[in-house]
């Protein structure tokens, strides 16, 4: 039986695989992101190559007007949501903390904690309601290890860990799951949006080593949504075999 996987930012990175993965296995999906154009393109290629049903949601979890006025006008079909995964996150900018620019700071703050929060309020209620349902949360190593520069990022990503703690609790009545995925370097556009589009640093920063891919991530967050009703993986973290944690990473030189 297929489920309702509902994904934010879904348009690039593990948020694109995760769309792929779950469309492999025949899901029925909602997709949300910001760039209208490529999340068009994306639910025609899942439709065409998977023959599954996509419903696309063109909207930045920032903005909780649109965050809520969209799931509230969802046709009653995908109103029951089995699966979701609170993807949509960025980091921007890698100085410390007093060299910061408040405006870099206000972005992360309002995507990867404040727009988790309105996806998740938007949801949770119709799955309280049914009893059943996985809250998907995508951290960080960041989240475990504070490391230099990092600041306001793992900050964002330490208050996602939090959140998903609170939310086993607040859920644990409902039999509703929750998961907290915290990934360590994985090779998408991550880097270059930190970076602000400098290419050639955001490409050093995978070098010397084999990073994970958003496909190993995805595969691990479907493994995690796809066992029996009474168990749930509550945190996991997964890194490349070359990554110890948010500080140390072995590279080889050139």
């Amino acid at each position: 039986m297929s489920r309702i996987v509902c994904i934010t930012g879904a348009t690039s990175g593990i948020g694109r695989a995760c769309a792929e993965r779950y469309a492999q296995a025949g899901d029925d999906l909602i997709i949300t992101g910001r760039r209208a154009e490529r999340l068009q393109q994306l639910k025609q290629q899942l439709q065409d190559q998977h023959g599954v049903r996509v419903h696309a949601l063109h909207l930045d979890v920032r903005d909780r007007a649109s965050v809520e006025n969209a799931f509230q006008a969802l046709p009653a079909e995908w109103q029951a949501v089995d699966v979701l995964i609170n993807n949509a996150g960025l980091a921007l900018g890698l100085q410390p903390l007093h060299e910061g620019n408040p405006d870099d700071w206000d972005v992360m703050v309002d995507t990867n904690i404040k727009g988790l929060l309105y996806v998740t309020r938007a949801l949770a209620p119709g799955m309280i309601g049914r009893r059943r349902g996985h809250v998907v949360n995508i951290g960080s190593t960041a989240a475990k290890d504070t490391y230099p520069n990092g600041n306001v990022y793992c900050a964002t990503k330490r208050a996602v860990e939090a959140l998903s703690e609170a939310m086993r609790i607040d859920f644990l009545p409902y039999g509703i799951k929750v998961t907290a995925v915290h990934p360590g370097a994985v090779e998408t556009e991550f880097s270059i949006v930190r970076f602000k589009g400098d290419t050639h640093r955001a490409a050093q920063v995978y070098q010397g080593f084999q990073p994970l891919t958003p496909a190993d991530v995805a595969e691990v967050i479907f493994y995690c949504t796809s066992l029996p009703p009474h168990v749930c993986i509550n945190d996991l973290v997964l890194t490349p075999t070359a990554q110890a944690n948010a500080h140390f990473i072995h590279k080889q030189s050139e």
